[in-house]
């Protein structure tokens, strides 16, 4: 009879074993080490035919499966929406149908944002950039409506060569505004006619400005607009309007960190667990550059007008690129 062998990888003769799960071997009432290496070689050869033809056959059924599956599914351009559509902005976290819909009811408007990871000191978490961009994005694009907003792109620009530092992760700066190019031109392809870039790391701003005039050059004979918008990237202005009218007189520099209470207070709109909250009160560390971040509630409340004033100044940028365009 055969059974499986776990024998090198050539035999005695020259022959080339089988994988682990193929290999046969004869096995009589003399031991196997005399059974003619022909044998061995004709039972390897026709269990690797067998196993052949039953992949073969699995594939072919595989295929006659998906054929006949893809045959049976539902066309979702014109499937009728279910269920009432969910109040969100960001496009992952809506249904094809939810999106769909959104375009054809008049939401022509998309936000590519761009963050970053990288170090931000012993209590931001890398990502702090991503943080500030999902309470940014939410508040922009439902003040300018009829906007939706793509997946954050959560790498920033630069040379991977060189991302020593633990948790830094770079796209070269091709490989960035590569994905940049890309994803603008999907949206374009879905029926997005407004495309506007936010980057909220210095870093982000030159590949963000290149490749929308590149885009903006290319599409000029059509009725899409795109560009980066500059003006969203604003933390000088952001300290100062902390320092006169919140009260607030911050110098950024003082206990030397990548961290700021404006900062801080925004992330904090997002989830207080991203500043490490509880570690710090625990640790008696709840405060940056000589501000408290205590009570919890009253710095929330400063990232919630650090928030509206952001936004105001980036809608308020959007809203005289598209006058310019109109006037083109």
């Amino acid at each position: 009879m055969a059974e499986w062998d776990d024998g090198g990888d050539f035999d005695r003769a020259g022959g080339p074993v089988l994988p682990v799960r193929f290999r046969a071997r004869m096995v009589m009432t003399r031991p196997v080490a005399v059974v003619p290496p022909v044998w061995r070689l004709v039972m390897r050869t026709s269990s690797l035919t067998t196993f052949a033809l039953a992949v073969t056959v699995s594939f072919a059924a595989s295929a006659g499966e998906a054929a006949a599956q893809g045959e049976n599914m539902q066309d979702m351009m014109e499937f009728e929406r279910p269920i009432a559509a969910l109040d969100n902005i960001w496009i992952e976290e809506l249904t094809m149908l939810e999106v769909r819909d959104a375009l054809r009811e008049g939401t022509n408007t998309a936000l590519i944002l761009t963050g970053g990871i990288e170090e931000n000191g012993p209590y931001l978490t890398t990502g702090k950039h991503n943080h500030v961009l999902r309470v940014m994005g939410d508040a922009i694009a439902r003040r300018l409506g009829n906007t939706l907003v793509a997946p954050i792109v959560t790498i920033e620009p630069g040379n991977p060569e060189t991302a020593s530092s633990p948790g830094g992760i770079r796209f070269s700066q091709e490989t960035y505004q590569a994905v940049l190019r890309d994803m603008a031109v999907s949206l374009k392809a879905q029926g997005f006619t407004r495309i506007f870039m936010l980057g909220d790391s210095g870093g982000n701003q030159r590949g963000m400005a290149a490749v929308a005039t590149e885009l903006s050059e290319r599409w000029a004979d059509e009725d899409v607009v795109i560009a980066h918008i500059r003006e969203y990237y604003n933390y000088g202005d952001v300290l100062t309007y902390q320092r006169e009218m919140l009260g607030i007189d911050e110098d950024p520099r003082l206990e030397g960190l990548h961290d700021d209470y404006y900062i801080t207070s925004i992330i904090m709109n997002d989830d207080p667990q991203h500043v490490r909250l509880q570690q710090r009160i625990a640790a008696d560390k709840a405060s940056i550059n000589g501000i408290s971040i205590l009570p919890a509630e009253r710095t929330i409340e400063h990232g919630r007008r650090l928030i509206e004033f952001r936004t105001d100044a980036t809608v308020e940028a959007i809203h005289r690129v598209l006058m310019a365009a109109r006037g083109s």
